[in-house]
């Protein structure tokens, strides 16, 4: 689980030496002129994938393999203890969707095709559009990808992803310096 958090961890990271503030409301209000998917497009790459990872969706499902007949660690849990063990797995995925929404798409900033002049709160229906999107996907990986073996994502997760994870934790602010584009608060 380490490999996950560490590659996570270091996208989240980025995108906050990109705004230079921690505050969520801060990090959306930057991505008013261009989201940072765009520019940050194989930091968003790696951050996927590791959501992918920390919720234990099908390519990373070992723990449960919940596609098998015997459903791993809830094997014996039936009626709301597993209902619970899936409501809790759910949420995290609503968690992550919302998280990649916020930090790479935008959050609740949408184009200016319209003025919003109704008493719509438009705002929170495009967090949830998007939100609902990156849910999307993760069912769609889940009904596309195979599960990889143990020692198979060992390998991907500390010798493939960790060390783009760390090239791109120092390329980025390298970048930012550069070109000198360090974001500043009052």
């Amino acid at each position: 689980m380490i490999s996950y958090e560490l590659v996570l961890g270091s996208a989240i990271l980025i995108v906050i030496i990109m705004t230079g503030s921690f505050n969520i409301t801060t990090i959306i209000e930057n991505q008013e002129a261009i989201w940072f998917v765009v520019p940050l497009l194989p930091v968003f790459i790696v951050f996927f994938i590791s959501a992918l990872a920390e919720t234990n969706r099908t390519p990373f499902d070992l723990p449960e393999a919940e596609s098998e007949l015997v459903a791993g660690f809830f094997t014996e849990h039936s009626g709301m203890i597993f209902v619970f063990f899936f409501l809790g797995e759910y949420c995290s995925i609503v968690l992550m969707s919302t998280l990649t929404a916020i930090l790479f798409f935008g959050g609740y900033n949408m184009p200016e095709l319209f003025i919003n002049d109704t008493f719509v709160n438009l705002q929170s229906i495009v967090l949830g559009l998007k939100t609902c999107l990156f849910c999307f996907l993760f069912v769609w990986f889940r009904a596309t990808l195979p599960r990889m073996r143990y020692d198979g994502l060992m390998v991907f997760c500390w010798t493939g992803m960790l060390p783009i994870a760390i090239a791109l934790v120092v390329l980025v602010p390298s970048i930012l310096v550069a070109f000198d584009i360090i974001p500043y608060q009052n």
